[in-house]
């Protein structure tokens, strides 16, 4: 291909993203036929008509979304403020990052903001797991965007990995955990969850409930369900649902897999707990820091979150180059942080 020629141009005159291009040169699948000939034909015009192979963008920039929802939960702000901070980084690596709050409540919205994110080259997706989240991510991918999902997956779509902890394992983990405080595996262990459905939360409760049936057969499980996403309203429901005489008895473990854990706490102690009670909760947020330190908080499962975001962004651009085993990396593991062994 003519050295005067560049995939920037390309795109423009066929009208398609610079990742689509750079699929067809590279004869990789998930572009329609009928825009891999639309390619063919901007570079037969510019003169540009043999392929280029091998790596033919490493010294370009990439333009990479980092798409969350915009709910003001603590750890979508917490990555939000991660992927800020990485941005020096990314900057040496030729990868321009741009971060989008997209509105979870309505998953139709969502979706449809998030397929209007075709320009970009890649794209790494927190995004609840709903049939139109994944139709876009289909569309996305077929248009020649690279898409993996962060934290969160949204199995079943076209989405090239995924990257983050292994929430079913997190969830078998704070099983383990809070069965083993229960005296002899009996007790009534509380499993609260949040309305909005991630299919991390999701994974987190499926593994507390198999480690329970499991190995602690004789805990019985109280679902608590819909659980609202600010503190405030989190207390006021857990102080309905947590009372005594409608959990039937006296709780002896809470695993909270969302949002919301001081409000749960708060409603706790009105009830009359106090730190004997076995709590965990995900992810150390500054309110989670100090709810250790206190005793509200038994264990923490937490990932490295600036770890995540750094390899979404390093899969992608290699995707984009065409680099063999892009995909071949190693998720990050789920810690367990107590007030003995804070950072």
């Amino acid at each position: 291909m003519a050295t005067s020629v560049t995939i920037t141009q390309i795109a423009e005159t066929a009208g398609v993203s610079t990742a689509t291009v750079d699929r067809v040169l590279n004869n990789r699948p998930g572009v329609n036929p009928a825009t891999v000939q639309r390619v063919r034909e901007a570079m037969k015009g510019l003169g540009a008509a043999a392929p280029m192979r091998g790596r033919p963008r490493s010294t370009d920039s990439y333009r990479f979304a980092f798409v969350l929802p915009s709910a003001r939960r603590g750890f979508f702000d917490l990555v939000d403020r991660v992927i800020a901070q990485a941005a020096g980084d990314f900057r040496h690596q030729h990868i321009t990052e741009v971060t989008r709050r997209l509105p979870a409540t309505e998953p139709t919205a969502f979706a449809d903001e998030l397929a209007r994110l075709s320009d970009m080259d890649g794209i790494a997706l927190l995004a609840p797991d709903t049939p139109a989240v994944k139709l876009a991510v289909n569309e996305l991918v077929r248009s020649g965007v690279h898409v993996v999902t962060l934290f969160s997956d949204v199995a079943g779509s076209m989405r090239e990995t995924f990257i983050g902890a292994d929430n079913r394992a997190a969830g078998r983990t704070a099983g383990l955990l809070l069965g083993r405080e229960a005296p002899a595996g009996q007790g009534h262990c509380a499993l609260l969850s949040p309305a909005t459905r991630y299919a991390a939360e999701i994974d987190r409760g499926i593994g507390f409930a198999q480690v329970l049936e499991e190995r602690f057969s004789g805990a019985k499980l109280l679902r608590v369900d819909d659980m609202p996403e600010s503190e405030d309203e989190a207390y006021r429901r857990a102080r309905e649902a947590l009372d005594p005489q409608a959990t039937g008895g006296r709780l002896t473990a809470v695993y909270n897999v969302g949002p919301g854990s001081h409000g749960v706490h708060r409603a706790l102690a009105e009830h009359g707990y106090d730190a004997s009670l076995g709590m965990v909760a995900h992810d150390l947020l500054d309110v989670h820091r100090s709810m250790l330190i206190s005793g509200a908080l038994s264990f923490v499962l937490h990932q490295d979150v600036h770890y995540a975001v750094t390899t979404a962004a390093r899969v992608l651009r290699a995707l984009c180059e065409g680099v063999r085993g892009a995909l071949a990396v190693s998720n990050p593991r789920v810690d367990i942080l107590t007030a003995e062994n804070l950072a």
